[in-house]
């Protein structure tokens, strides 16, 4: 969290209010726990002062509801005041997991109607809130990022449209590309990483690692990760190597083109640990073949790291390549639905991005920089000297 002092010498913007829509329901909970556990720690002296009115509450979750009708069509309604709070809208647009009746008919909500049902609740706020912040940790449409020929260019647009609806604040995690936020340069837009909560859970979860040169190398398995690979290596004193992916142009597979191969570029791997580091698990199909080729240039063991843990076909093909010793960790954040089965599933290690977030949203209802925050180098190196030492505490 901030620290304390800080927090203290700098007046809140408002009265801080959380918005967790169903999609995000478990992590938007453990969040306001940990608000409600940080600002008890605030001086009384506090309480008494009108600037900092409802600051120090046991809950932050403004009760809401968005029901639907039979026809399938839906609304927000607020049952309680906004006027004047400095509102947080918790989404998760990836929770296939909810249903909705229409039409006698039960239907899974897509990213589609949770990004609407975020419109409604930013329209039932009816310009009353103080300000509007959206956290959206996985980015809408963040995968059609760019366009292409004759074809839609949708994040750019998503963006823009909830700006022009009054959102002040937009908030996500490992954008797809961060250069999105060109689409309305006059907005706020933070964009997060999960490095140091990969390097928690790693380190809690592997006690035989030896964090250098010679035994770790962090890999991207693709060009467009590979600046996380980089600074991730940076941090850690290891090398990097990176997969480029050659793909069959001639032809369209689901809209885009199939990779024919993955090609290595990178020092010699032989007996080392590896460390994967990308932003999404989709499928996973790409994950395993680069996992599996790093086993058969004699990679020691292989972790994966990715901030959103998808696997929209499912978990039988990472199961049974973990049978065959393709892999042997995978580490997703909890910013995005995972199956219940994920969670069983012995290779699996959860990085826990609820503490970072409520830190991020006093930082923001504060108006303090989040730069501290945002550059988790020295978090990391400060695991990394308890990992070795036994003498710091890791959180």
């Amino acid at each position: 969290m901030p620290k304390l002092q800080e927090l203290e010498n700098s007046l809140p913007v408002g009265p801080m209010k959380l918005i967790v829509l169903n999609s995000a329901a478990e992590l938007g909970n453990k969040v306001n726990n940990y608000l409600a556990a940080s600002r008890s720690k605030v001086k009384d002296v506090y309480n008494n002062d009108p600037a900092f009115q409802g600051y120090a509450e046991k809950s932050y979750l403004l009760d809401i509801s968005t029901p639907r009708f039979n026809s399938g069509e839906g609304k927000a309604v607020f049952n309680e005041t906004v006027r004047g709070k400095d509102l947080f809208i918790l989404v998760d647009v990836c929770n296939h997991s909810l249903t909705y009746e229409m039409n006698g008919y039960i239907n899974h909500m897509s990213p589609d109607d949770h990004y609407q049902e975020l419109k409604r609740v930013i329209a039932a706020a009816n310009g009353k809130a103080h300000r509007v912040n959206v956290i959206m940790p996985y980015m809408y449409e963040g995968r059609q990022h760019r366009r292409n020929g004759r074809e839609s260019l949708d994040c750019a647009y998503a963006f823009e449209e909830l700006t022009e609806m009054g959102v002040r604040n937009f908030i996500t995690f490992d954008a797809h590309d961060p250069r999105i936020q060109n689409a309305a340069p006059l907005s706020g837009f933070d964009n997060f990483t999960a490095h140091y909560q990969f390097t928690q859970a790693l380190l809690r979860a592997e006690k035989d690692l030896v964090l250098d040169k010679d035994h770790i190398i962090v890999i991207s398995p693709d060009e467009g990760a590979l600046d996380k690979a980089i600074y991730f290596s940076t941090v850690l004193g290891v090398d990097t190597g990176m997969f480029y992916k050659r793909r069959d142009y001639s032809t369209v597979v689901n809209g885009k083109n199939p990779i024919v191969a993955h090609e290595f570029l990178g020092n010699n791997i032989r007996g080392k640990d590896i460390i994967i580091i990308d932003d999404i698990i989709s499928s996973g199909e790409s994950m395993i073949d680069t996992a599996r080729q790093l086993k058969k240039m004699r990679a020691r063991r292989v972790f994966i790291c990715a901030t959103f843990g998808l696997f929209t076909s499912g978990l039988e093909a990472f199961d049974q390549a973990y049978e065959n010793k393709v892999f042997d960790r995978i580490i997703t954040t909890n910013l995005c639905y995972r199956p219940p089965e994920l969670l069983e599933k012995p290779y699996y290690l959860e990085a826990d991005m609820s503490k970072f977030l409520a830190s991020i949203i006093d930082s923001i209802n504060h108006d303090i920089s989040t730069e501290e925050i945002s550059t988790p180098t020295k978090r990391i190196h400060r695991a990394i000297r308890y990992y070795k030492s036994k003498t710091e505490p890791l959180a």
